[in-house]
């Protein structure tokens, strides 16, 4: 039990810290043949994966006819054995965002990955969600599971309608345990760092342009247990204020 809840908070914290990855659909034009392409992507709120792409790419073409994908991350340790690195592995399906979540999807992407912004004049991009329903994690020789997809699911947490007010609090009345958890996790030190996004693992902030995430133990649903989570933060990263 304690190495599966270990190999989640990896997994989590891979999947949380980057934004690109290989995609992997079924050809379309090669029926029975897998087709793999580099893309960018943003997690949601709850773990669901967010991609923006054209009409005319071969990936999205493919997933037109076969929804079935698999998206693969990886952290290359340059310095040793690149073997021996973190992969992840999501298996899934890949859906239309519905209509009713374009704005939001949009926004949360803009604010990941503000050079799309210049694709939403472009009539054939739109975005796409991952569905995940199966998960794979390799965190090293001998590290290796299938992880419970449970809290892989796409439903959002019951706070997400409150996150702007939620991020607003924070940059206004508490900034300082902003910048203890950034300093404590991330060893950097930064007065103006802000919070940006919010997800069931932890948030994110940005701090010099650059954009960190800030992990919890354990996935959190609930607005109460959000309160709760980040008081404890403030408590035991204490010693690192500013």
């Amino acid at each position: 039990m304690f190495k599966r809840k270990k190999y989640e908070l990896e997994a989590v914290n891979l999947y949380r810290s980057t934004n690109a990855a290989i995609l992997s659909t079924m050809s379309k034009k090669y029926e029975g043949y897998p087709f793999g392409s580099f893309i960018t992507y943003v997690s949601d709120k709850n773990r669901t994966l967010l991609m923006y792409t054209s009409d005319i790419a071969q990936h999205t073409k493919n997933l037109k006819t076969n929804s079935k994908a698999c998206v693969t991350l990886f952290k290359l340790d340059t310095e040793y054995d690149k073997q021996n690195s973190s992969r992840l592995t999501l298996m899934g399906d890949l859906k239309d965002v519905p209509v009713d979540d374009l704005d939001e999807c949009q926004e949360r992407f803009i604010k990941f990955l503000p050079e799309s912004k210049k694709y939403s004049s472009m009539h054939d991009f739109k975005f796409y969600k991952l569905e995940i329903s199966r998960i794979r994690w390799i965190g090293g020789f001998g590290d290796i599971a299938w992880l419970n997809p449970k809290n892989w699911q796409d439903d959002l947490p019951r706070w997400a309608k409150n996150e702007k007010m939620m991020i607003d609090h924070m940059n206004d009345d508490h900034a300082n345990v902003l910048q203890s958890a950034l300093h404590a996790q991330h060893g950097i030190k930064d007065k103006n760092v802000s919070m940006i996004a919010l997800t069931i693992d932890g948030y994110y902030v940005k701090s010099k342009e650059n954009l960190y995430f800030i992990s919890f133990d354990a996935p959190v649903f609930k607005p109460i247990d959000y309160r709760k989570v980040l008081v404890k933060q403030a408590k035991d990263y204490r010693s690192f204020e500013l």
